[in-house]
Order: C-alpha cells, then sequence, then structure tokens
C-alpha cells in the first residue's frame, strides 16, 4: 500500500480532469483531511483559499505547491 502524498494542513494545487470537474475553481487549496482509502487510489478534501468551496479530489489532481517540480 502506497503512502499518502499530502497531509492536512499542506497547499496544494487543483487540477480537475474529466467533465464531472469541468467547472471546479483551478488554484490552490488546503488539505482538510484524507478520505479512506479506496481501491482506486488516496483521495482527500480540500478548501478552495480564495473562495472557500470544499470538494473532493484524488491524489492525481493534486501538485505540492508552491510547485517542487525541477525548472
Amino acid at each position: 500500500m502506497e503512502t499518502p502524498k499530502f497531509a492536512a494542513g499542506e497547499t496544494v494545487h487543483y487540477n480537475p480532469d474529466g467533465s464531472q470537474d469541468r467547472d471546479a475553481a483551478h488554484g490552490t487549496y488546503q488539505v482538510l483531511r484524507q478520505m479512506p482509502l479506496e481501491a482506486s487510489g488516496h483521495s482527500y478534501r480540500i478548501k478552495h483559499q480564495a473562495d472557500g468551496h470544499e470538494r473532493i479530489a484524488r491524489e492525481h489532481q493534486l501538485e505540492p505547491w508552491p510547485s517542487t517540480a525541477p525548472a
């Protein structure tokens, strides 16, 4: 079993995918908590930092923020 990448309180960047998420606000969110592990992998309850909207996001939709990717 893989270890979750994110913990409560971390800031992440949300990249929605698929038609069900097309209206979701991109941008920075705060991880509120990890959701129970499902067969599809880890998911998190996140809150948009600008408008306060909460949603569930799958781990592959999230990136650390600020980005730690090499330049």
